[in-house]
């Protein structure tokens, strides 16, 4: 539209300034013919006063017709010898006609000549003479002189312009309307089929889009909205089916962290509780809900790894010997490279390989430390701890609710989040029943 309005702008510009040289030509020709007429005309009438040497009636003359024709600087009726015999000027009867060198506009015919002058000096402007040859009875009686002022030309083009620009600026303002009307029409159904495709590419489903025309633009746009319909429905099928599939892949998960606790007693119910505790405190610290979704599957896989871990090991009643020890601090890797082996396992590997490090750096496997810990990792350790001190274990017996809480305060910035180890207790410390008992009843149920 914009290079369509440039040319329609550039197109009444051009018009415009040759319809005004046109216009200027045609005003200079009529201005120049009328004094041409004018100056044969009383070259005509002088003719036959000039005989009887009527001055007066030569003199009445030129007064009148410069009286009646403003734009006449002067007239004057000069003999053969180029004496002035009338002058519309008093007192320049008698003098000689000055030389007056000018330029020929147009050899107007036998007899007058049509010559432009210089503006002299203090003048506004230029003027033109005509003069025109009396000749009465075949005898050569002098001439007649008008000098005429180019100002009735500068009003003439001005007068021409102040008609012309009116008119060619209408013509413009309804050639960009039109433009404006037409480019609209011819964008507005491309515009809504580019809202449409980049609603359909947020997965947005809007109404269907309007068809403005029949032609090749009216049936694309039909033809995207069938294919929106058919893409909708088969997203929504796509969508149903991906819910059912997360579900039974959940259940899944679910079945083999049961299986995983089955092996020992005192772990039973653990991943379960865990995932209680770390999804609380996720939504507390106001994470989004696809992060809070991530971390409860991941609590169901952070001890994946004890699956490796000898029974000797992990039943054995007393404490573990150093090489013991060392072998249980291996099941976070384990974990980890259990989940490597299924590719949509492997976002779920930073919180299981890490939910042992401490925020200071002393735990294992890496040693990481403060904000080099994965956020989920962090907040499972949290949640691990609880659990494992407020369950029963073959070396111990579980720490009461209030002082498992004292011993993450006392551990918070050294071994836990500070941040998070402040918020997981002020969950557990509302009023009311506690993340810890809430997980219990639905365990029980």
């Amino acid at each position: 539209m914009f290079f369509v309005l440039l040319l329609l702008a550039s197109t009444v510009l051009v018009s415009y300034v040759v319809t005004i040289q046109i216009l200027n030509s045609h005003i200079k020709s009529e201005i120049v013919r009328r004094a041409e007429s004018l100056s044969r005309s009383i070259a005509s009438s002088a003719g036959y006063h000039l005989i009887p040497r009527d001055l007066l009636a030569l003199d009445n003359m030129v007064f009148k017709i410069k009286e009646t024709n403003p734009d006449i600087t002067s007239i004057a009726i000069v003999g053969p010898d180029q004496t002035i015999i009338v002058h519309s000027e008093s007192g320049r009867a008698g003098a000689k006609v000055e030389g007056q060198a000018g330029q020929v506009v147009v050899e107007a015919g036998k007899g007058t000549r049509i010559s432009e002058l210089a503006a002299p000096a203090g003048a506004d402007s230029a003027s033109f003479a005509v003069e025109s040859r009396i000749v009465f009875m075949k005898k050569d009686l002098g001439s007649v002189v008008l000098d005429v002022n180019w100002s009735v030309l500068t009003a003439a083009q001005a007068d021409a312009r102040r008609r012309v620009i009116p008119l060619f600026a209408a013509i413009l303002v309804l050639g960009v309307a039109t433009s404006i009307a037409v480019s609209s029409r011819l964008t507005r159904p491309v515009k809504e089929l580019a809202s449409g495709v980049e609603g359909l590419k947020h997965g947005q489903r809007n109404k269907p889009l309007r068809v403005y025309s029949a032609d090749e633009l009216g049936r694309l746009t039909a033809s995207f909205n069938d294919m929106t319909e058919l893409i909708t429905g088969q997203r929504e099928k796509l969508n149903l089916y991906a819910r059912d599939l997360e579900e039974a892949y959940i259940a899944t998960v679910r079945v083999l962290a049961a299986a995983i606790e089955a092996r020992d007693e005192y772990t039973l119910g653990h991943s379960t509780r865990v995932s209680e505790y770390a999804v609380a405190l996720a939504r507390e610290l106001g994470l989004a809900s696809e992060k809070v979704e991530e971390i409860e599957i991941a609590c169901l896989f952070h001890d994946v790894g004890k699956i490796r871990i000898p029974d000797s090991i992990l039943h054995k009643e007393g404490r573990l010997d150093p090489n013991e020890f060392k072998e249980m601090r291996r099941h976070p890797e384990y974990g980890a490279e259990i989940l490597s082996k299924a590719r949509s396992l492997l976002k779920y590997i930073p919180a299981v390989r890490h939910h042992h490090e401490w925020y200071d750096g002393n735990g294992y496997p890496d040693g990481l430390s403060r904000e080099s810990i994965p956020e989920e990792a962090a907040i499972i350790s949290l949640a691990d701890a609880f659990d494992a001190m407020t369950s029963d274990r073959p070396y111990r017996e579980a720490l009461t609710k209030e002082r498992a809480l004292g011993i993450i305060e006392g551990s918070a910035g050294r071994q836990f989040h500070p941040e998070y180890a402040r918020v997981f207790l002020e969950i557990n410390n509302k009023q009311g029943p506690t993340v810890a008992v809430e997980a219990e009843q639905r365990m029980a149920s």
